[in-house]
């Protein structure tokens, strides 16, 4: 479905509007009706954030268009997502399983020390898991989830599922 946004001296009034809306309307495309382009929201970086929570309109390439102002994050705000994403990760259950694990600074998560391998299909098809194990520092395949019809979780000291009863 086409856009038109109302212009008048060059510059925008209100918002886009629907083509069929405005032929409804006036019949035809008014000449201060020019063509508009929808712009997504932007995928922002690690560091980024939306400078305002709604795009601008702006001519882009002879197009008004939603135009995105991104920005990066102050060094408050970098320290402060990079703190809270430490934090969660040492106050969740059996944190001490991980401690292996280092901050990566770069992509803003906490790393494992090896990479987690990839189970062959077979493995998968059985329901098999791979887990971090704490006490080895290395990946450690896991049993099927028990039975589809129970809610578990994993014990990773016990390295089994327990049932979860409430």
């Amino acid at each position: 479905m086409n856009l038109y946004i109302e212009t008048e001296n060059g510059s925008i009034k209100n918002h886009p509007a629907f083509e069929d809306n405005i032929l409804q309307a006036f019949g035809v495309i008014p000449a201060h009706w020019e063509p508009f382009e929808r712009v997504p929201e932007p995928a922002l970086g690690v560091y980024e954030l939306l400078a305002e929570d709604r795009p601008v309109y702006e001519k882009v390439n002879g197009v008004w268009s939603d135009v995105w102002l991104v920005r990066n994050m102050t060094t408050e705000e970098k320290t402060a997502k990079q703190q809270a994403v430490i934090t969660a990760f040492s106050e969740r259950e059996y944190a001490s399983n991980w401690l292996a694990w280092t901050f990566d600074e770069a992509i803003c998560k906490m790393v494992p020390p090896i990479p987690r391998p990839i189970l062959d299909q077979a493995k998968v098809d059985a329901g098999l898991y791979v887990f971090w194990c704490g006490a080895e520092n290395n990946w450690r395949e896991a049993s099927a989830y028990p039975d589809p019809s129970k809610r578990y979780k994993f014990d990773f000291f016990a390295w089994q599922w327990v049932e979860i009863t409430e």
